[in-house]
């Protein structure tokens, strides 16, 4: 039996990157920049207003603190202004935020430092020189690296791109990732079930894990396990993903069948992993392009923590990302639980927090069966126990892994 970090170094030694493409900026956020950004021109990239109020010379208001000077108001320049203004030595601009500062002029008093009057203003309060104002080049200069290569695109680095004119930007894409469910007895979500039969669960699932994780998914849904339509399938998917995933390939007659299918597409290794649940699994690189492809359990909830485990990490390996797997913390047990012997544990639970001291506590969830599906619904965690553990006692010490948030 192979252990899970045995495995896990196996699966993401065959992350495959995609090359990189260019999109626009409105498509780039949660992916990794592939490119310095070199901003072309200044930011901002005029003198301009940084509150409402009266471009002056910094001289002209100097002693207002002492004894209120007072200016004529030559005009008025609204944000978006292109008319060149020239300010006066003792005059005063009245200038919303934003707009561009005329000639001569070195700061804005705020109107809150004015009686607010149009014709002829009373300065009640001195400004520096530059008070008030945004230089050009105070946020970027020309030259400047506006985004670095191998930053993750945030809302603040769309802003960055968009500040610095740029509408495209190269990218690491999301790799594309294949869901496929195997199964006679299972039917769409949008049919009743017959006799013996039951919704498939595991592409949507499945899919929608992916998708969490940062990929490009195709959902193929549900195939029958005859041999020859599953090869043609798994090779034409091979050729648009850089993940492919088979649910319900492993185990029994029918994870025969499925290896002896894909045999010709490349080696598909069939075996056991020292975990609970999901131990039977199979992973392999088929095609020519040595995909990798993962063969996961029929039972979703053993599938959801086998992805978890293994496939979500290929994931975010596969978009560059420095660390692709899950936070994980140390907290104290709320109640007992046992674990397989020799199989490291990946239980579900609810991880808290105590309001007191901010020590994590976690609270086991469902851990009787590996069938309970609803109970890691519930799960904000995995709770990871040693393979040489089979029992836990209330306040003794777990790690957890997080999940997704919810809410």
């Amino acid at each position: 039996m192979r252990s899970v970090d045995e495995q896990l170094a196996r699966v993401i030694a065959a992350a495959v990157r995609p090359a990189p493409v260019r999109v626009a900026i409105s498509e780039s956020q949660g992916l990794l920049c592939a490119e310095e950004v070199v901003a072309e021109r200044a930011l901002p990239g005029f003198d301009q207003a940084a509150v409402d109020g009266y471009a002056v010379r910094s001289v002209d208001v100097s002693g207002a603190n002492v004894n209120p000077v007072q200016l004529p108001v030559v005009g008025e320049i609204p944000a978006g202004s292109r008319q060149p203004r020239r300010l006066q030595p003792g005059q005063a601009v009245r200038v919303a935020t934003g707009a561009p500062l005329p000639t001569l002029a070195d700061a804005v008093v705020p109107l809150g430092y004015t009686d607010g009057h149009h014709a002829k203003v009373t300065v009640n309060r001195s400004v520096p020189s530059a008070g008030f104002v945004r230089r050009t080049g105070e946020d970027v200069q020309t030259g400047d690296v506006a985004v670095r290569r191998g930053a993750s695109i945030g809302a603040a680095q769309v802003g960055l791109l968009a500040a610095v004119g740029r509408n495209k930007v190269l990218v690491h894409p999301r790799p594309r990732v294949s869901v496929i469910s195997l199964g006679e007895e299972l039917v769409d979500v949008d049919r009743t079930p017959g006799q013996g039969q039951v919704y498939d669960v595991n592409s949507y699932a499945l899919a929608a894990a992916a998708r969490d994780a940062g990929a490009e998914v195709s959902r193929v849904g549900i195939m029958s396990a005859d041999p020859r339509r599953l090869r043609e399938v798994v090779e034409g998917r091979l050729l648009l993903s850089e993940i492919v995933i088979v649910a319900g390939g492993v185990g029994g007659a029918i994870g025969d069948e499925v290896k002896a299918a894909l045999a010709d597409l490349g080696d598909m290794d069939v075996t056991r992993i020292a975990m609970h649940p999901g131990s039977a699994q199979g992973f392999g690189r088929l095609g020519p392009d040595a995909v990798p492809t993962f063969l996961l359990p029929a039972n979703p909830m053993s599938a959801l923590v086998v992805f978890e485990v293994l496939v979500r990490p290929l994931i975010r390996a596969a978009l560059g990302k420095k660390n692709p797997y899950r936070r994980a913390v140390s907290a104290r047990l709320l109640s007992p639980l046992q674990s397989t012997k020799g199989r490291r544990g990946f239980l579900r639970g609810q991880l808290l927090r105590d309001a007191d001291n901010g020590e994590y506590l976690v609270q086991p969830l469902g851990t009787s069966g590996s069938h309970l599906l609803a109970s890691l619904a519930e799960a904000n965690c995995l709770i990871m126990v040693d393979e040489d553990v089979t029992e836990v006692s209330v306040g003794e010490e777990v790690l957890v892994s997080f999940l997704a948030q919810r809410g």
